[in-house]
């Protein structure tokens, strides 16, 4: 049966480019982790998934043991990590999926535990990555909470230690200041692990803005000086977006960031269709509430898209979208189903006319970030909204 004509398409090689273009930053230094929480940043799981794995991932990061089990389905072969953390009752699912998750609560381990009695599970079965807090104060252990939790590492106990996390809560910061500080907290608490004659193979640090400014070098270096492997977690540039660094570095840039916007591209376009055109008089109303009125006689496209869909009502009346190849405003309030292009200076324009919500129609461009600033928010918001209803297609 056709559509409501409002989808996204999916660029399944340009996301594989983007994730071996960023292995490349991270060779020889660090193992990358791809991002595909959050119906892969609203990009669509089952698409984008088995794309990264063929690329040459062999980590995937989703934030629910939920969403590990959607991703174990659909990959068989790489780990999974789960960032969230476990709540009660899914020790089960992280054992028979084999996930891999975060863990910094004592409930955690608990749950973990009383999971592997009841399968009967040997030693070390279960791999963790033990979070620490270096200061963003979310999730992670601190110097309190820590001695506790590495009680739980026992020999004989079925959880085993394989990675050691922290979140860089300013990496996307040009002075890199509050990065060092945290990697210096970071390696407080390595010296501090040691000495309890803990073991781990990984030290998981860093996402986008770590790597394309090119931190993974440090990264790498700090954990080879306590016996791990480094590992990277890139979300948003394996989507193609090159996260913005406030303030903006002095020049040069590093040319890891240079490189970053040379090659990574967008991996989503948001399109719909024009329904039907109308031609209006001057003081004709537009939209709900009255909040635009024509000035002027004015020819108004209906397009199948609206909030419910995932568009930000703010964008009503200061935003535009791409209609043969040209941005034409949107007028009147947006609505949940639909919302209303002016394109009185834009010739020939029909119903059934594709519209171009975010990415490119001919030259013009729409990006995540044009959109986030528009809506006063940040692209990850912009991606993550787009609703489900939306049918995500692979081209």
């Amino acid at each position: 049966m056709p559509t409501r004509p409002c989808w996204v398409e999916i660029r399944t090689q340009t996301l594989e480019n983007n994730f071996r273009f960023l292995s490349s930053l991270a060779a020889p230094h660090a193992e990358l982790l791809a991002i595909v929480k959050a119906n892969a940043y609203g990009h669509s799981l089952a698409i984008c998934a088995p794309a990264a794995v063929r690329a040459g991932a062999r980590w995937l990061g989703v934030t629910s043991v939920e969403e590990g089990v959607a991703a174990r389905a659909l990959c068989p072969t790489p780990a999974i990590l789960v960032i969230g953390g476990v709540f009660p009752g899914q020790g089960p699912d992280v054992i028979h999926h084999r996930l891999t998750p975060v863990v910094w609560d004592p409930a955690q381990f608990d749950e973990l535990e009383s999971a592997t009695r009841a399968a009967h599970l040997d030693p070390g079965s279960i791999p963790v990555h033990l979070e620490i807090d270096t200061g963003m104060s979310r999730q992670g252990a601190d110097l309190t909470s820590l001695p506790a939790l590495l009680t739980r590492f026992t020999p004989a106990s079925p959880i085993r230690l394989a990675g050691i996390m922290t979140h860089l809560f300013a990496a996307d910061e040009a002075d890199g200041s509050a990065t060092s500080q945290q990697l210096a907290r970071l390696e407080e608490y390595l010296i501090r692990l040691k000495s309890a004659g803990m073991r781990a193979e990984w030290l998981n640090v860093g996402a986008s803005a770590a790597l394309v400014a090119g931190v993974a070098a440090s990264i790498a270096a700090l954990a080879a000086r306590h016996g791990l492997k480094a590992m990277l977690r890139p979300g948003l540039a394996l989507y193609g977006l090159v996260p913005e660094f406030n303030p903006a570095f002095e020049s040069p840039e590093p040319e890891s960031l240079v490189a970053s916007r040379q090659h990574l591209l967008p991996v989503l376009t948001w399109k719909s269709s024009v329904v039907s055109v109308r031609s209006i008089h001057a003081g004709a109303i537009v939209g709900y509430n009255g909040t635009f009125v024509a000035t002027e006689p004015m020819r108004l496209a209906l397009v199948a898209a609206g909030y419910g869909d995932g568009l930000d009502r703010k964008l009503g009346n200061r935003f535009g979208l791409l209609v043969r190849g040209q941005r034409a405003p949107l007028v009147g309030r947006i609505s949940m189903d639909q919302c209303v292009l002016d394109v009185t200076g834009i010739a020939d324009v029909e119903a059934g006319d594709e519209v171009v919500i975010l990415g490119s129609q001919g030259d013009q461009a729409i990006s995540a970030f044009d959109h986030a600033q528009a809506a006063g928010t940040i692209p990850w918001e912009i991606f993550t909204r787009i609703n489900p209803r939306v049918a995500r297609v692979a081209v």
